[in-house]
């Protein structure tokens, strides 16, 4: 269990396969596991301290079941993220052949339920393009125009080579402080947005 006070409450949702996890070990951990891993099941919980300028905040991140027979579960732990990274697979092979169309369904979700959740599309195992660039599975200006509409962030990644993993992670303690900062100068004029940027206490349920 995991009673770590948190600022960003972030969920990672996306396919089982498309390499979450992964990519999570490569941002904490700064590693890559060869092999393959064992099913999330549920959530697994870590949370990671990083600076941003002069203020120093808590990834608080949740890495959910890809399964669809986990759905459910999957929407207790986004509920009241503030940000979600919703992953598709770049390179396309037997397993990975629907995970564009599996992410745009967990954004729909996140529209209708939570709407004060930044959603970051994280397309993953860029690095197997470089081996056989017609593999992409998805044009990258037809991603960049889905983001675009449905006001995301887009970031291209590889857990193996740790291409723009840190980057999404930065961009999404950056923003949140972004934010933070508005709400405290908007309240400090008397105006109320109806949020607050407070910190979270979670548990944890994983294996």
């Amino acid at each position: 269990m995991s009673g770590q006070r948190v600022d960003v409450k972030v969920v990672m949702l996306g396919k089982e396969y498309v390499g979450k996890t992964s990519l999570v070990e490569r941002y904490v951990h700064d590693r890559f596991l060869v092999g393959p891993y064992q099913n999330t099941i549920g959530a697994a919980f870590v949370a990671k301290v990083m600076s941003v300028g002069d203020r120093t905040v808590t990834l608080g991140i949740w890495d959910t079941a890809g399964s669809e027979r986990y759905e459910a579960m999957s929407r207790i732990y986004y509920r009241g993220a503030k940000a979600a990274i919703v992953c598709y697979a770049l390179y396309q092979d037997l397993t990975d052949s629907s995970s564009f169309e599996r992410a745009k369904f967990w954004v729909k979700e996140l529209q209708n339920l939570e709407e004060g959740c930044q959603i970051y599309l994280c397309g993953t195992k860029s690095d197997l393009l470089e081996e056989d660039r017609r593999r992409r599975r998805v044009d990258f200006h037809d991603v960049q125009d889905y983001a675009d509409n449905i006001k995301a962030q887009l970031f291209e990644t590889s857990s193996k080579t740790g291409q723009s993993v840190d980057e999404l992670f930065q961009k999404v303690a950056e923003d949140y402080v972004s934010v933070a900062a508005f709400q405290v100068m908007t309240e400090d004029k008397g105006v109320d947005l109806g949020q607050k940027a407070n910190p979270y206490f979670y548990s944890c349920c994983h294996h």
